[in-house]
């Protein structure tokens, strides 16, 4: 959005063919602007990928959680023992 926004208010054209000169200022930002409009399609990979991961973790949490309340309401000693007592 931003990328487009800048090169639409410079008079450039920005896609996902090739790199388009766009000089603003006297500097040429057209392979800069290709770039971070490339990276847009990242996100339809990145964001469902973020969101299955999240959800396999926050299911894994809640077993974990619920199987220690268990452990924990039957009296087991938690798996990691306690630290020596220093003399």
């Amino acid at each position: 959005m931003t990328c487009a926004w800048i090169a639409n208010s410079h008079g450039c054209k920005v896609d996902e063919g090739s790199v388009h000169p766009c000089i603003i200022d006297g500097k040429d930002y057209g392979q800069l602007l290709y770039t971070l409009g490339v990276l847009g399609w990242l996100m339809l990979v990145t964001i469902p990928g973020g969101l299955f991961a999240f959800v396999i973790w926050l299911i894994v949490l809640i077993l974990h959680r619920a199987s220690w309340r268990k452990r924990f309401a039957a009296g087991v000693p938690p798996p990691i023992p306690p630290p020596p007592a220093a003399a």
